[in-house]
């Protein structure tokens, strides 16, 4: 029982996630993206393994990657789904380089980090939080140099909104 559990907190997460990315999809005018927005989560791939290691206040990802090295279901989310920076990214001669992404999927990653935000702090969260969690990791994101321009303007555009407003 214990188990199954997981599998609905874990569906609950994902879906409260696809909710909040929606609505800030739909108030950039991304409608379909709003709606097909992780779809790839409720597969059999990324599902039953992400639940397994669900947590609840954290990505189940990172929960994998700890314990195996890597991820299936990470594997098969970024290779499926364009609002990530790595579906952006290429190799040629040993070298790995981004390319641009096309501004709807700029402004879905926006969207994305916001709906991750309000999942895994939902009390914490701010306007503020996306341009903090960004200035922690882009270290580790491989943009293109107009790609990170857009990004980046766009979440200090979100950091000065009022957040009564969100």
């Amino acid at each position: 029982m214990k188990n199954f559990n997981k599998y609905i907190q874990h569906f609950i997460t994902i879906t409260k996630h696809k909710y909040y990315v929606g609505i800030e999809c739909f108030k950039r005018g991304l409608y379909w993206q709003g709606i097909v927005h992780d779809l790839s989560k409720y597969s059999v791939t990324e599902f039953f393994a992400s639940a397994a290691y669900f947590q609840g206040d954290r990505s189940s990802i990172e929960a994998e990657k700890e314990e195996k090295g890597y991820s299936l279901a990470w594997l098969n989310h970024k290779a499926k789904n364009k609002h990530h920076w790595m579906y952006w990214t290429d190799r040629e001669d040993g070298e790995e380089f981004a390319v641009p992404m096309p501004k709807k999927y700029i402004i879905e990653m926006l969207c994305d980090f916001i709906g991750a935000g309000k999942v895994y702090n939902p009390k914490g969260w701010t306007t503020k939080e996306p341009l903090q969690y960004y200035e922690k990791t882009k270290h580790t994101m491989l943009l293109h140099e107009d790609t990170r321009v857009i990004f980046e303007r766009m979440l200090r555009d979100l950091a000065t909104i009022d957040n009564l407003s969100t």
